[in-house]
């Protein structure tokens, strides 16, 4: 009965705190809500101020424009009705002096001295500037510049409002693209008035399925002025299960609430080095491998003690994925006494594959002397070479004395006829049987091979002793079924 109790108890402590959790997650966006509310609303009273500012600067802008146009039109008028004033006045002046002596010579009582006086004064009148004068003004009183109505404006201006919150958009999930170390996100807007600005996007990896969780190792990037309805991300690094994407519309005054976000799978994930199958005298670091003359007990117990934190540290990896279903990760590693030994310098991946798509890079120092990289069964003897067993398939390069670029498998070698790229890629299709080396840069096909795996395979490495310190080979593995 006190089990039972005890059990029953145990139940509610845990529900009691996951409702704890929720509260506090809660009760943190209601604190950073209030903090959005009051940034939002200084940037929204500073924005209006902005836009009034704008708006006045626009019409002070035309006034000065048009008082100096009615100045220019007020001075040319000016000039012009003076002139024919003053032309005006001088002919009214001629004109009244030939009229007072017209006045005196009728008042003269010698005819012969009126006839002379009457031709003179007909003379006189034929040529007075005031015949000759135009009697309407060159300008008139009204000023053209000033045809000015801003009702309707005033109207506009009346019924101006806040720009509406935009609305939420709509994450196209059938129409989104995972692909070739891109991400196309697709969206759509249920009401689009024309007025949207741009669309910001954020992102987040994560390894968990389902909605995103408030609290996520990786943060969430972003996006920002986007113009179109799609975007795409590329060049990512497929290092989680999935992404999570949101993305929210704005308008020049504000922006909307983000989507409903939606989590995408993404097809790709890292294999590490196995350092328990390296020989000793391969020194395996990360994602990279190279050649390490001192070995022996030294570097014997660098791997022993790679190997215990490997074991302990196991469950933090990411766990490997491919486009068909998960492939295995090895146990802890061949145990130290399976290790690749004697002239066999091999170190295999820890992620096997058995089934699916898969592809991977590899890029090597140029002035390597040697190196061997393709795939092995897991059976693979700690002696055995790759290439010169029916258990492994590899491309190999050896530049010691005289460039030698071949395929082998089984002990039968292929002379490649194609230069050695700077990377070269490998992709497996382990359902149909087929493994393809690339030139990774120019996606050239260099040797392709057609079999039927029998076995889980494992990506593998070798550099020959004739190396000599010099070489070094990383590696990505990164599925990209659509590349080829």
């Amino acid at each position: 009965m006190a089990d039972h109790s005890k059990e029953t108890l145990k139940r509610i402590i845990t529900t009691l705190a996951v409702k704890n959790e929720e509260v506090q997650n809660f009760v943190f966006v209601l604190k950073q809500t209030l903090k959005n509310v009051e940034g939002n609303s200084e940037r929204a009273l500073a924005d209006l101020e902005a836009e009034y500012s704008s708006l006045y600067a626009i019409l002070d802008e035309m006034k000065e424009d048009m008082i100096t146009k009615i100045k220019q039109e007020r001075a040319s008028k000016t000039y012009e009705l003076q002139n024919q004033l003053t032309v005006c006045t001088k002919a009214l002046e001629s004109s009244e002096e030939l009229l007072e002596f017209a006045n005196q010579t009728l008042d003269t009582a010698n005819s012969d001295g009126i006839s002379q006086a009457a031709k003179q004064i007909k003379d006189s009148v034929t040529m007075a500037p005031a015949f000759r004068l135009s009697l309407k003004a060159k300008a008139s009183d009204n000023m053209s510049h000033l045809m000015v109505d801003f009702s309707q404006e005033q109207k506009i201006l009346r019924s101006l409002k806040f720009l509406p919150v935009p609305s939420i958009p709509e994450i196209d999930a059938s129409e989104c693209l995972v692909a070739d170390n891109c991400v196309t996100i697709v969206w759509k807007m249920p009401e689009d008035d024309g007025k949207i600005d741009h669309y910001v996007l954020e992102y987040r990896k994560t390894n968990y399925e389902g909605p995103p969780r408030l609290k996520e190792e990786h943060p969430w990037m972003v996006k920002e002025g986007i113009k179109e309805q799609e975007f795409t991300l590329s060049g990512l690094k497929f290092d989680t299960k999935f992404i999570n994407f949101r993305v929210k519309a704005c308008n020049k005054a504000v922006a909307g609430e983000f989507s409903e976000p939606i989590t995408l799978e993404t097809s790709a994930f890292n294999f590490n080095l196995d350092a328990a199958t390296a020989h000793q005298n391969l020194k395996v670091e990360d994602h990279s491998v190279e050649w390490d003359a001192s070995g022996g007990k030294v570097q014997e117990i660098k791997v022993r003690g790679k190997e215990n934190r490997s074991r302990t540290a196991s469950p933090a990896n990411s766990p490997a994925r491919s486009i068909i279903h998960s492939p295995k990760r090895m146990p802890s590693g061949r145990s130290s006494r399976d290790r690749f030994t004697a002239e066999s310098y091999t170190v295999l991946g820890d992620t096997l594959i058995d089934g699916g798509q898969h592809y991977w890079e590899v890029t090597f120092e140029r002035d390597s002397k040697a190196f061997i990289v393709g795939v092995a069964y897991r059976t693979l003897g700690k002696f055995d070479q790759l290439g010169k067993t029916n258990a492994s398939w590899c491309l190999h390069l050896n530049n010691w004395l005289q460039v030698s670029f071949t395929a082998k498998h089984n002990n039968k070698a292929k002379v490649l006829d194609i230069s050695v790229p700077e990377r070269i890629g490998v992709y497996c299709n382990y359902s149909e049987g087929h493994l393809s080396f690339y030139n990774a840069k120019t996606k050239q096909l260099i040797h392709s091979f057609r079999t039927k795996f029998t076995q889980p395979i494992l990506p593998a490495f070798m550099l020959p002793e004739t190396d000599r310190g010099v070489s070094k080979s990383k590696n990505v593995l990164v599925i990209v079924p659509e590349a080829y």
